[in-house]
């Protein structure tokens, strides 16, 4: 009887085991999410250039070349950031659950793809996330209109709050 319950138990744990491969899929998609939003995000700069060409070299001045370039680059920064999660996401994912990347030990770019926990993951992403924020927030800040002295308050209070999560989230990585 227990020679059936262990094969039974062996059997379980075996599929168990190999269900982990299931992990694949954001890994897989993730990738993919981090290149549409590379491709996109360039994309968006190569507009910025090609306005700076017609402002500037032949003279079109149709295009706000101040407040449109800033805001695609900007909104071109917060893509290759989200897109920067992604990939972190998917490395991270792909190491916990199916394998050790063995080529990334060899490499020097290493320990920013690198991941050992759960916790090691969602710190390294949620620092990504809070640079996101960050850049959405200037992204916003850049089209606002302030008409009274205390919305200027209010945006330099928010700014120093920024400056301080910032300041606290670098700290803590230094110890």
């Amino acid at each position: 009887m227990d020679n059936i319950k262990n094969k039974i138990e062996k059997l379980f744990e075996g599929l168990l085991w190999k269900s982990r491969m299931v992990t694949l899929l954001p890994v897989i998609f993730g990738l993919l999410g981090a290149f549409v939003m590379f491709i996109v995000a360039s994309y968006d700069i190569v507009k910025v250039i090609v306005y700076a060409w017609h402002y500037l070299i032949l003279g079109d001045h149709s295009v706000d070349l101040h407040s449109d370039g800033v805001a695609l680059i900007i909104g071109a920064i917060d893509l290759y950031l989200m897109a920067l999660v992604f990939f972190i996401f998917s490395f991270g994912i792909y190491e916990l659950f199916i394998s050790e990347i063995d080529t990334i030990k060899s490499s020097r770019q290493a320990r920013v793809l690198e991941v050992h926990s759960l916790d090691q993951l969602k710190d390294k992403i949620g620092k990504v996330i809070v640079m996101v924020l960050v850049v959405n927030f200037f992204q916003r800040v850049l089209h606002a209109k302030f008409t009274t002295p205390l919305e200027m308050v209010y945006l330099a209070l928010s700014i120093l709050a920024l400056c301080l999560g910032l300041y606290f989230l670098h700290k803590s990585s230094h110890h």
